[in-house]
This record gives structure tokens, C-alpha cells and sequence, in this order.
């Protein structure tokens, strides 16, 4: 190619590029001279040749244009040169230039009619040009001209109106810019009238704003400026947030909460809302305690500023303790409360706004607004237990930072009811059963009532030894539930409340339906209420001189005075004809007057029997039960404590009246084997039988008992061997009836003790009355067996018996002297009582169980009498009989008791002299109620008369198989 370019070059042609760019117009268009066209001609013009003299050129000379022909022909040159070589080979290159060429001039003239062709186009299309740069130069000058003459003034005034605008907008501008950079003083007092929403509706318009002014450099500056301001509404919100946990008020809090939304960060505000409640908590009960701690301290240097809140604790001092508990549980409250009202209000809010969003857009908006309050109501509810674990603890260590063993009864149970409010704060605040304030409040107690029960044991110990058994004067209508002690019983809704507590409390019951956060939603504070109503409690239960002012009662002393001086006989017969065998319990008037022997009630005949000392237990019992009424964690450790009360009253009352080494000789069962197993068992769990003296007091509890106490010792001033006292019976009236007396207030608080009971421990409750308190009452039998066993005289009924002949042949009509003896002894016996009747009532059930003491006794000694007899007739029998039927008869005038004590015992073995020999056997199987002795004298007397030896000998067999397995 580059070759056929050279000869070209040789030959004057071009390429048609570089020809068109050299041609003007047409005259630069060049043909071939003839000279050439005339060599190529006498090339050879056999194509084939021709062909073949083209094919035979190295391939190299159609490589590129950079190709140097001369070198590379050079190059091949041999080191030796021949001429001929050289002149043959440089005939060959002329030969394939000329072939070349002939080839290239061939394709030229093939070519070139279409070539003249095309140049003339290009020359049509260039003068055609030249036309259309003479128009566009004529338009020109035209628009030129126009432009002068018409439009530069109109489009003068379209650009003078465009930039009127333009600054006009730019005015606007700057107005609001001027605007935004006063908003800061308004900003200001916004804050000032804790108008927070409007504050922050302000601001974020400014941010608004500013954003749209950003292009403005001035903006920049107040554009961190409205957000130091957002920064500070925001610090300042936080703030006010804070001032709602201790005092919550619905206005400001509405205003807080609406701020919050219009900045979009409602859960973040309910994290910090829970975050200044524990800080709030905090803050309150150091701040109360510190406050009391540096009043106790004055002047002293400690540094309680810098001190933890539990080491604080340690410094409150026992005079302070319980109104710096009140106003901690104050303090508290009121923060409990904020929360409660928050909780509500967002509940009223909730329900305010939900309502249905039908478009799009605030269906969003509505979807993030559930969840903004599903995120807050369930942080609120999580809230709840975390800020009572809060007051638990705080209260906990307050409670634990003091030895509280020490404290006054009063101060302790006010402790007690202050906590027991907040736990019941706490139950209706979120549904806990407050287990850490239960267990601080039970270790302390447990440790303060186990000093105060060994005291108050110890106490009573001293009480009853020093006691004298005079009658405690009290109102007829006493009743436990007027003793302050038990007050709380009035005041708490239990079963165990009677009748006439619930009418008192009846107006107080409608506002106790309500809980504590709905009474003092408002105003009031529940801790307040309780404890200024401990300085309203009094009580009236003591009658004026013993006896109350009473005209009925004067009138029935003055009566019983009047016929003082009246034979006994007479009275006898007017008490008889009056009474009948039924006397009346309840005492009126006339029944007063009638002087019933059976019941010596002179005039204070409803007025309850009891001494100092039954009055102090009532009222520890009391004391006990409102400890376990407010605690009930340590309910069973204190109902244990209250039955070893009982029991040490009762035990006493046994050891001082009713021991006695007589009582299994008697054959009467006066102690039951209930009684007997009760005894024991206090003997064994509470008495301290090694104690002596001055170290009673001194021993160390052990593992699974109370501590014991030393049996108590009757006061030297009491007298029980003095005939014509009765051998004390006053004394023993007042003990004993104290005892049944404690035993039924007892009884009238079971109910309440049940349902203060733990349920797996309520076996104990049940065994203690069934076994305790029911076998108060049994006591009368041993105690008052004493005072009729020495009331009379029986060994002297003994020996005028068996001065007397029974072996008589003829039937008599005249008893004998032994009985009007001994009834003369029942008629002193009788008197005496009316003495004694005279300083101490003596209940019904009391005088029954005397004379039917005194009339067993008097029968068996009878039957012992009558079975000391060697000889005795058919008539010895019927005088026995006689003898026994005037007794029977005198005595029904003395006594209103029926039927006669053992009026059988004595008439079936009088009546048993008259058997046959089997009937006899058979006799003697089934009443082993008689002695061995009884039996066998009735054996022998009866012998000779109808029961021959044979028949003696089997008889006596028979009561010695009777008395074999009692050996």
C-alpha cells in the first residue's frame, strides 16, 4: 500500500482525503497526463501475468506505511556483490512496479466518472452555503435593527418587576430572620410560665423555619443557638418532669407529658419519670432521717451529710424512732400516691384518644401512637414492684437499724400498725404481700416478744405471788371489748367481733370499703388518721366503791341487811315456799329478795368475778393479740404465748387451792384424767421445778420451748386453814371463778385467734381449748372438795354411829341424834356461807358443787358408817332408813340443789341387806362403786339371818376375784 501511495506521490495523485481538501471549487480536480496513461499501456496486458508478477512481491512491502522499502533492499543485499545479480534483481522490482502500477491505474479510470460526479456535489453544495451565509448576515442586521427600535424597552420593565420581586421575597426574609432572632426572649418567659408544649411548638417552628433560611450565613449562627435553646427547654422539662413524683398535680403534668409528645420522645420520658421516682425515693428518706438524726445529735461534729443511708439509720434514737418512722411512711406515700395518680391519668388519657384514623397517613401516625402506649403502660405497670422493692428496702433498713427490744409495749405496737398500714399501702399499691418488710418487721419482733413474754411471765409470776385474791370491783356489764387493749378489735373487720363492736364501727365500714388511695386521693395522709386515734382511747370499767350506784341494788342491800336478824328456820321455810326445786339464773328484784341458799348473789349478781391479776392477763392477752392482729408471720409464736398465760394462771389457781393428797383416797374422780394430763403437761412444759429463790428468774431458752417459769408460791397473807372463813372460801371463790371467767373470754376469742392462725398450726389452737380452757371449770371440784371435807365434821358422824344399836328387835319411830348433829353441822355450814356471801357473790354453779360435795361426802360416810355395824336387825336396817329419810328431808330445806348427791348410793346398800344369796352375788358383781370392805362387812352382817357360811364364804370369794386385778 505503500508503495502504490508513492507512486502516486511520483505521479502527482493524491488520496481522495487529501485531494478533496486541496480542491477549489473545480479547478483543482487533476488527470492523469498522457504520458503515463501511455506506459502503463505498454505494460504486458496479459491479466494472468500480470497477476502473477503482483502475487511474486514479498509480503512485507504490504505491511504497513512505516515500511522502508530502500533499507530492507539494502538489507538483503548478499556481502558480495554482482552487477549482473543486482541489474536482474533491480528488473524484477521495475517490473512489479510497473504491474502495480498498471493495477493502480486501472482502478482510477474504472473510477473515476463516479469521482467526477461526486465533485460536482460538493461544488453545488458549496455555493449553496455561500447563499445561506449571505441570509443569516442580512437577518441579523434586521433583528439589529428591531432590537433598537422595539423590544430593549419592554424587557427593561419584565426585568425591573422580576427583581422587585426578588427583593420583596428577600424582604419577607429578612423580617423572618429578624423574627427568629427575637424568639429567644419569648422563648424565656414561656419557660418562666412553664408553658413547656407552647415552648417547644416554638421552637421547632423556628427550626422550621431556619432550615428553610439555611442558604442565609447569618442562619447557621441561630440555628445552634434554637437548639442550645431545645437543649435547655428539654433540662428544663426534666425538671419539671421530677416535681411530679412527690407532689402530682393533673394541670402540670399535662403540660409535661404534651411536651414531650410534640418532641417525639414519650418512652424516653417514661424512663426518666421512673428514674427521679427512685431518685425521689431516695432523696425523701435520707433527707427525713438526716433531719431527725442532726435534731438528736445538736451540736455534734459527725459529719451525717456524707454518711449512707443505712449507716444513718443506726443513728435514730429511741425517742425519735417512731415520728421519724411516721413521717418516713408520710414521705413515702406521698410519692406512692404521685405514681398511682400518674398511672390513672394516663389510663384516662388513653381512653380519651383512642379513637378511629381512616386515611393513610394517620393510621401511621396512630400505629406509632399504640405503640408509644403499650411501651408506657407496660413500663408503668414493671414500675410498680420496682418502686415498692424501692420503699421495702429503704423502710428495711430504717426498721433494722435500731434494737427495738427495749421499747415500750405502746411504742412497739405503734410500729407494728404504722408498717402493718404500709403493707397494706403496699397490697393495694401493686398486689404484693410485702415479704421484705414482713421478714425485717418479723426478726424484729420475734426478738422484742421474746423479751416481753419472758418479763410479762415473770411478771405475772410476781402478781400472783403477791396476790391476795380480794375482788376486783368492775361494772355488771364489763366486758373485755371496753379495755383498750382491745379496741383494735372494733376497728378490724373479723368474725370475732360482737354485735354491739360492729354497730360502733358501722360508720367507719362504708369508708373502709374504699382502699387507702381512693380515701386519700385528694388530701389526708393514712398514717396521720392512725396514729392519732391511739390517744383517743379510754375506758370506764371499774364501779365506783365496788359496787355500782344502782337503786336497785341499794335497795336489794338494804333488804338483805333488814332481815339479818330473821331465824333461819323461817327463812328457810319462806325461801322454800317462794323458790321451789327450780331457782332461777337470771336475778330480778324479787328473786334478789328471796334469798335463794343456793346462790349467795347478794347485790352484785351480774357483776363478773376477777382479781388485779385476771385483769392484767385480760389485758396482756390483749396486748398479744393486737402484736399478732398487725403481724401475722409471728401470729402462732404469740398465740403460744398467750396459752402459756392461761396456763401459768391456771396452774397457779391448782398449786395455791386445789393440791391435795386426799383426792385419789376420796374415790370421787375430782380430777378428771383430762384436768390431770393438762396439769402435767404445764407442769412439764412451762414450770421450772428447780428454781429457787432469788436465780427463778435466771435460765436460758432452749431450742424448742418458751423459757420456763418458777412455780409460784401462795402470799403469806392468805389464810386457808381458818374454820370460820370457810378455809378460805372467799379466797378460793375469787381464784377459782377468775379462772372460769378468764377461761370464757377465752372462749369468745377463739374465733378471732382461729382466723389469725396459720392454717397448719390451727391443730394446737384447737387442742389448747379442748384441752385447756374447757377443763378451767373443772377445777371447782378439787378446790372446793377441800372446803367440804373440812366444813364438817364427819369423823364425829363416825364415831356417834357406831355408838348406835342396830341389832334391835323392835321397829322405831325416832331417828337418831347423828342426824340432827349432822344437819346441825349443815345448818353452820350453811350460815358460814351466807357469811362469806356477804363480801364475795357466790355464783350458783359455785354453791351447787359445795353442797353436793359436802352431801357426797356426808352420804359415804353414811354408807362407812353403816358398814362399820358387827350386828344388825331387820329393824337396824328400817332405822337406818328412817335415819336417812329425816336427813334427806331437813336437808332439801337447805338446799335447792336436785337431785341429792348419791341419795342412791346410800338407800341401794341399805336396801342390799335384804338380797337373797344370788341376788347378793349378783350385787356385789355390779356395784363396785363400794369398797372391799363395805362389801364384805355386808356380807357378814347379813349372816345367820338369811345367808348361811357356805354361802358367805362364796360371797367373800367373789369380792376378792373383784379386788384381785386392782392389785
Amino acid at each position: 500500500m505503500q508503495k502504490i501511495k508513492s507512486l502516486m506521490a511520483r505521479q502527482g495523485l493524491k488520496s481522495p482525503q487529501e485531494s478533496m481538501a486541496d480542491l477549489s471549487p473545480v479547478e483543482n480536480l487533476r488527470i492523469p497526463s498522457k504520458e503515463e496513461l501511455r506506459e502503463m499501456r505498454e505494460q504486458p496486458i496479459d491479466p494472468q501475468a500480470e497477476q502473477e508478477i503482483i502475487d511474486s512481491i514479498e509480503e512485507v512491502y504490504f505491511s504497513n506505511d512505516s515500511f522502508d522499502m530502500v533499507q530492507h533492499e539494502l538489507e538483503k543485499l548478499p556481502p558480495e556483490l554482482n552487477l549482473q545479480e543486482l541489474e536482474e534483481y533491480r528488473d524484477k522490482l521495475k517490473k512489479q512496479q510497473a504491474a502495480v502500477s498498471k493495477k493502480v491505474a486501472d482502478l482510477i479510470l474504472e473510477k473515476q466518472p463516479a469521482y467526477v460526479k461526486e465533485l460536482e456535489r460538493v461544488t453545488a453544495l458549496q455555493t449553496n452555503l455561500q447563499l445561506a451565509a449571505v441570509i443569516c448576515t442580512n437577518a441579523r442586521r434586521q433583528l439589529s435593527v428591531s432590537k433598537e427600535g422595539f423590544t430593549e424597552a419592554s424587557l427593561g420593565l419584565l426585568a425591573n418587576q422580576r427583581r422587585r420581586q426578588l427583593l420583596t421575597s428577600l424582604l419577607k426574609s429578612l423580617r423572618t430572620i429578624k423574627t427568629l432572632q427575637r424568639t429567644d426572649v419569648r422563648l424565656s418567659e414561656m419557660l418562666e410560665e412553664e408553658d413547656y408544649p407552647g415552648a417547644i411548638q416554638l421552637c421547632l417552628e423556628c427550626q422550621k423555619a431556619a432550615s428553610t433560611f439555611k442558604h442565609y450565613s447569618c442562619i447557621s449562627e441561630l440555628n445552634s443557638k434554637l437548639q442550645d435553646t431545645l437543649e435547655q427547654i428539654e433540662e428544663q422539662l426534666d425538671v419539671a418532669l421530677s416535681k411530679t413524683c412527690k407532689h402530682f398535680d393533673v394541670a402540670h403534668y399535662t403540660k409535661v407529658q404534651l411536651a414531650y409528645t410534640l418532641l417525639g420522645k414519650t418512652q424516653t420520658a417514661m424512663d426518666q419519670l421512673h428514674m427521679h421516682f427512685t431518685q425521689a425515693i431516695h432523696n425523701t428518706v435520707f433527707q427525713v432521717v438526716l433531719g431527725y438524726v442532726e435534731l438528736c445529735a445538736g451540736n455534734a461534729d459527725t459529719k451525717f451529710q456524707k454518711m449512707q443511708y443505712k449507716d444513718l439509720c443506726t443513728h435514730i434514737t429511741p425517742d425519735s424512732y417512731i415520728p421519724c418512722l411516721t413521717d418516713l411512711c408520710k414521705a413515702l406515700w406521698e410519692v406512692m400516691l404521685s405514681y398511682h395518680r400518674t398511672m390513672q391519668w394516663h389510663e384516662e388519657h388513653d381512653k380519651l384518644e383512642t379513637t378511629p384514623t381512616p386515611d393513610g397517613a394517620a393510621a401511621a401516625e396512630s400505629d406509632e401512637l399504640v405503640v408509644d402506649r403499650s411501651y408506657v403502660k407496660k413500663k408503668l405497670e414493671h414500675g410498680l414492684t420496682r418502686i415498692w422493692q424501692d420503699v421495702q428496702l429503704k423502710v428495711k433498713a430504717y426498721i433494722l437499724g435500731t434494737d427495738m427490744s427495749n421499747f415500750k409495749y405502746d411504742d412497739f405496737i405503734v410500729v407494728l400498725d404504722v408498717i402493718s398500714r404500709l403493707m397494706q399501702v403496699g397490697e393495694e399499691f401493686c398486689g404484693s404481700k410485702s415479704e421484705v418488710l414482713q421478714e425485717s418487721i418479723k426478726r424484729q419482733s420475734v426478738n422484742y416478744f421474746k423479751n416481753y413474754h419472758r418479763a410479762r411471765l415473770e411478771e405475772l409470776r410476781m402478781f400472783l405471788e403477791n396476790e391476795t385474791w380480794e375482788l376486783c370491783p368492775v361494772k355488771s356489764n364489763f366486758n373485755i371489748a371496753q379495755l383498750h387493749e382491745f379496741k383494735f378489735m372494733g376497728q378490724c373487720r373479723s368474725p370475732s367481733v360482737s354485735p354491739s363492736r360492729q354497730a360502733v364501727s358501722s360508720t367507719s365500714h362504708a369508708q373502709e370499703e374504699l382502699s387507702l388511695f381512693q380515701q386519700y386521693l385528694q388530701e389526708g395522709n393514712p398514717f396521720e388518721m392512725h396514729i392519732e386515734n391511739k390517744e383517743e382511747e379510754t375506758e370506764d370499767v371499774l364501779a365506783s366503791n365496788g359496787y355500782e350506784s344502782d337503786e336497785l341494788e341499794k335497795s336489794v342491800y338494804q333488804d338483805y341487811d333488814s332481815d339479818s336478824d330473821v331465824p333461819e328456820e323461817l327463812k328457810q321455810d319462806y325461801v322454800d315456799e317462794q323458790t321451789g326445786d327450780a331457782p332461777l339464773k337470771s336475778v330480778s328484784r324479787e328473786t334478789m329478795r328471796s334469798k335463794k341458799k343456793s346462790d349467795y348473789n347478794l347485790n352484785k349478781t351480774n357483776a363478773p368475778i376477777l382479781t388485779n391479776t385476771t385483769l392484767n392477763v385480760i389485758r396482756l392477752v390483749g396486748k398479744y393479740m393486737q402484736m399478732m392482729n398487725i403481724l401475722k408471720p409471728i401470729a402462732f409464736d404469740v398465740i403460744h404465748c398467750v396459752s402459756q398465760l392461761f396456763d401459768y394462771y391456771l396452774y397457779a389457781v391448782y398449786t395455791f387451792f386445789g393440791r391435795n393428797d386426799m383426792y385419789e383416797s376420796s374415790g370421787l374422780g375430782l380430777i378428771s384424767s383430762r384436768l390431770r394430763t393438762t396439769l402435767n403437761r404445764i407442769q412439764e412444759s412451762l414450770i421450772d421445778m428447780e428454781a429457787v429463790g432469788e436465780n427463778a428468774g435466771v435460765h436460758g431458752p432452749s431450742e424448742d420451748k418458751k423459757e420456763k417459769v418458777p412455780s409460784p408460791h401462795l402470799s403469806q397473807l392468805v389464810v386457808l386453814t381458818n374454820s370460820g372463813t370457810l378455809y378460805g372460801l372467799a379466797q378460793r371463790v375469787v381464784a377459782t371463778e377468775s379462772l372460769v371467767f378468764l377461761a370464757e373470754q377465752f372462749e369468745s376469742l377463739q374465733s378471732h385467734l382461729d382466723t389469725m392462725m396459720p392454717a397448719a398450726k390451727k391443730p394446737f389452737l384447737q387442742q389448747f381449748y379442748s384441752q385447756t380452757v374447757s377443763t378451767a371449770s373443772e377445777l371447782r371440784k378439787p378446790i372446793y372438795w377441800i372446803v367440804a371435807a373440812k366444813a364438817i365434821d364427819y369423823e364425829q358422824m363416825l364415831l356417834m354411829m357406831a355408838g348406835v344399836k342396830w341389832d334391835i328387835r323392835e321397829i322405831m319411830s325416832q331417828h337418831n341424834v347423828y342426824v340432827d348433829v349432822l344437819l346441825k353441822e349443815f345448818e353452820q355450814f350453811n350460815k358460814r356461807l351466807g357469811d362469806v356471801s356477804r363480801h364475795v357473790r357466790i355464783p350458783l354453779p359455785v354453791s351447787n358443787v359445795l353442797w353436793e360435795h359436802c352431801i357426797r361426802l356426808a352420804n359415804r360416810t353414811l354408807v362407812e358408817g353403816y358398814a362399820n355395824v358387827k350386828k344388825c336387825s331387820n329393824e337396824g336396817r328400817a332405822l337406818m332408813q328412817l335415819d336417812f329419810q329425816q336427813f334427806l328431808m331437813k336437808l332439801e330445806k337447805l338446799t335447792d340443789l336436785r337431785p341429792i348427791p348419791d341419795k342412791e348410793f346410800v338407800e341401794t346398800y341399805i336396801k342390799a341387806y335384804y338380797l337373797t344369796e344370788n341376788d347378793m352375788e349378783q350385787f356385789i358383781k355390779n356395784h363396785r362403786e363400794y369398797s372391799m370392805k363395805q362389801l364384805a362387812n355386808l356380807v357378814n352382817v347379813c349372816l345367820g339371818s338369811h345367808i348361811n357360811k357356805k354361802a358367805r364364804q362364796k360371797l367373800l370369794a367373789a369380792i376378792d376375784d373383784i379386788d384381785r386385778p386392782k392389785r
